[in-house]
């Protein structure tokens, strides 16, 4: 961290900014540009940089130990200062701003010009006279997609150049036969028809069947009534074609021309965001980058997508709430020319294709981290439940076992990357009191936890960890005993109850004297209900054996001359009552501590008592 004296001065400079639209562009100490980012109101916004570190996610905090200096530009408006700010970072390419980069190489359909054009996939743009598509992500998709264009408008596909091979031989080849193609090399077609072909092939490709598929039927309604047969007949093939091929895909949004999805899936300091396009219903892409969390993560995220060139559609679905939604829906209106929508579904059709989008990132953040995408996915969906700033990878929780105030003591599990980790579980005996007082046992085993961390947390391990989430077997009572504690040592651990219904099954999460409901939501009723499950057996099981040593030892101090040290001792030694029954005199009195007379004693007491 840079020293207290530098960011007090960032501060100081930061402070005298206007409460003005603007951008605001971050420089580390060679003066290279390190970030880069825009606000309402300059003043406020920059200022939040340079003040307490602990709000700040490790990312921002990694930036600010890099700041310098900075610099900024006043703008009239916020929509203003959101144009500036996407043409900057493109500009400049931050190293700490959101630059979708992924390991796929980017592909482009080629349309060559003239009176016998032709379209192909290809790598570059290597041909200025030609048009271009793209770029698509996939040579596999770029590459079928041109081959079922070809297929419905009869595109040759061959190696033959036009009009040069024209007529050179006499018979066409066996795709022509096959209606694979309109037989271009033996004059089957002329320059109008070929150029009709090929402009409802571009069509086709870049999205707009369902427009074509209408065009095409009132042109071979009206070829019929002006009894054009062939014509009709030709149009009616083409027709054909183009819903086989569209019947080959699922249709997944019924109700949308066009729409990209965005969710955005986080585990740690790694996120992962995953695109879906859709096209007249039809998915016809999926992409996903793999990123660095941040905040303003989809709205840095969206905007950095559509700067890469990429089609803008009518709606753009996203999976949370971003901020500046309708200044990027302006700003992407502007770019695409039409009205763009940014919206946040919340039921319906869209909101299950969202979940879809969301089990696609879960999945490929998942294989990235070397984790399972199941596990991926819930603890993104606990952390986005329960409003935590991070994913809670390390689950620490507590419950309280006694028999009516006797042998209190409590369990501490941890579940780590939503599995138990029983290597990190703990057992605690309260001491402080006896009786029975659930809120006295939590609130003393939860200062010894954080005592512990405080003695041991350079070493990162054990009690050293410092959980994500802490979840106690119990409700808003446990959660108001702990919480002060918690804040006493000046830490920031978001605390929650799990409630139980009249059958002691988990119902509901509860804070701040609300209740969360989590039946609804499977995958995280399963964690939570398990995690419930774990903690109480933990804690029940180190009850018992406390329980049965405490009872054993009462009844040992009943025989004469046994006192509770010399219990111990036969406890320790034997550790249950059928083995220390079952001892001889010998064996009994071998033990350091116990005389003959106690041995002898000890074995008359248990075998009158089997007499």
């Amino acid at each position: 961290m840079q020293e207290n004296t530098s960011l007090k001065v960032l501060r100081e400079k930061a402070m005298k900014l206007p409460l003005t639209p603007g951008v605001y562009i971050m420089k580390n100490k060679s003066g290279k540009i390190i970030y880069i980012g825009k606000a309402k109101k300059l003043k406020n916004r920059v200022s939040q940089y340079f003040g307490s570190q602990n709000r700040h996610s490790t990312k921002v905090r990694k930036m600010v130990e890099n700041v310098a200096d900075f610099d900024y530009i006043l703008t009239d408006t916020e929509f203003e200062a959101l144009v500036l700010e996407c043409s900057l970072i493109k500009q400049n390419m931050p190293k700490y701003n959101i630059l979708l980069k992924d390991d796929k190489g980017y592909s482009y359909i080629k349309i060559t010009k003239g009176e016998w054009g032709t379209i192909a996939p290809c790598f570059r743009k290597d041909d200025e006279s030609a048009d271009y598509l793209g770029p698509y992500t996939g040579n596999y998709s770029v590459t079928n997609a041109v081959d079922q264009a070809c297929e419905i408008f009869r595109l040759p596909t061959c190696s033959k150049q036009f009009p040069r091979d024209i007529n050179r031989l006499a018979r066409p080849c066996l795709n022509y036969f096959i209606s694979r193609c309109s037989g271009v090399c033996a004059g089957k077609i002329t320059k109008e028809e070929y150029k009709e072909n090929l402009d409802g092939a571009v069509e086709f490709l870049k999205g707009g069947s369902a427009k074509l598929l209408r065009e095409l039927r009132a042109e071979m309604e009206a070829a019929a009534e002006n009894l054009e047969f062939e014509k009709a007949a030709k149009l009616r093939d083409k027709i054909r074609a183009i819903e086989r091929i569209a019947s080959r895909q699922k249709v997944v949004v019924k109700d949308s021309v066009e729409e990209d999805v965005f969710a955005v899936v986080e585990s740690g300091e790694k996120a992962c965001l995953a695109v879906l396009s859709f096209r007249d219903g039809l998915l016809v892409g999926s992409e996903h980058f793999i990123l660095n969390a941040c905040e303003d993560m989809r709205r840095e995220a969206i905007t950095s997508f559509y700067s890469m060139g990429r089609y803008i559609p009518s709606l753009i679905v996203v999976d949370e709430e971003i901020s500046d939604a309708e200044l990027i829906g302006e700003y992407l209106s502007e770019k695409k020319g039409k009205k763009v929508t940014v919206t946040v579904p919340k039921r319906g059709e869209k909101a299950k294709v969202l979940e879809m989008c969301l089990s696609n990132a879960a999945q490929k953040l998942g294989e990235h981290l070397g984790k399972s995408g199941k596990e991926t996915a819930v603890l993104d969906e606990l952390r986005k439940l329960l409003g935590l700033s991070k994913t809670p990878e390390y689950i620490e929780s507590y419950d309280i076992s006694h028999t009516a105030g006797s042998d209190n003591v409590a369990g501490m599990i941890v579940f780590k990357n939503g599995r138990p980790y029983k290597k990190a579980y703990r057992r605690f005996a309260v001491k402080s009191f006896d009786g029975q007082d659930d809120y006295g046992s939590m609130r003393e085993v939860i200062s010894r936890r954080f005592n512990r961390y405080m003695e041991e947390k350079e070493s990162g391990e054990g009690f050293g960890v410092l959980p994500d989430l802490i979840l106690l077997d119990g409700g808003e009572g446990q959660v108001n005993a702990v919480k002060p504690i918690i804040e006493a040592f000046g830490l920031d651990v978001p605390v929650f109850g799990m409630v139980k219904d009249s059958s002691h099954r988990t119902r509901a999460i509860t804070a701040d004297g609300s209740e969360i409901a989590i039946s609804s939501i499977r995958q995280v009723f399963t964690l939570i209900s398990s995690i419930q499950e774990e903690v109480h057996r933990f804690a029940i099981t180190y009850h018992k054996q406390k329980h049965t040593k405490s009872t054993l030892a009462s009844r040992l101090t009943e025989i004469e001359g046994i006192g509770k040290k010399k219990a111990e001792l036969l406890i320790m030694h034997f550790r249950t009552v059928s083995a220390l029954s079952s001892a001889s005199r010998e064996e009994l009195s071998a033990i350091n501590g116990i005389s003959k007379n106690d041995a002898e004693r000890i074995y008359n007491y248990y075998h009158s008592e089997r007499m």
